[in-house]
């Protein structure tokens, strides 16, 4: 994942833990991430493309997951090809200031065709950044 999604790349999103419980994604600050030049503060865009990635993430590995152990590489591709964002909703609660920033998530709901994961978003000293409720389809 942290080479074949071209715009996560271009951002420098890494993903560092990829399970069903919870997953992790982070980046670290660059100049070309700056949403309000005056204050260097982390664009919110990018703020949220963070936690999208996080749920999406997560919400991949619990349709992982669910598949039988003897599952081909072809039937995992699949189903996690039609994963996709449904609804993101961010609470921006602080400035994005920082050197690195961690986006976690864990899940709320898995369905068999729509799941929901909570993210949250810290920089490196762990100060909360924001937070948000992804839903996502996966059926």
């Amino acid at each position: 994942m942290n080479e074949k999604i071209p715009f996560q790349k271009d951002l420098g999103i890494e993903v560092t833990q990829f399970n069903s419980q919870q997953s992790e994604v982070r980046f670290h600050w660059k100049e070309s991430l700056i949403g309000n030049s005056p204050m260097q503060i982390l664009h919110g865009g990018v703020t949220a493309t963070a936690l999208d990635t996080a749920g999406g993430v997560v919400i991949m590995a619990s349709v992982i997951d669910k598949l039988s152990d003897d599952a081909s590489l072809e039937k995992v591709v699949e189903r996690i090809s039609r994963c996709g964002t449904i609804d993101l909703r961010v609470d921006y609660v602080r400035p994005g200031r920082g050197q690195e920033f961690i986006a976690t998530a864990t899940i709320i709901r898995s369905g068999n065709k729509v799941a929901v994961a909570r993210m949250e978003m810290h920089n490196e000293d762990g100060m909360l950044i924001a937070f948000g409720t992804g839903t996502y389809i996966v059926g």
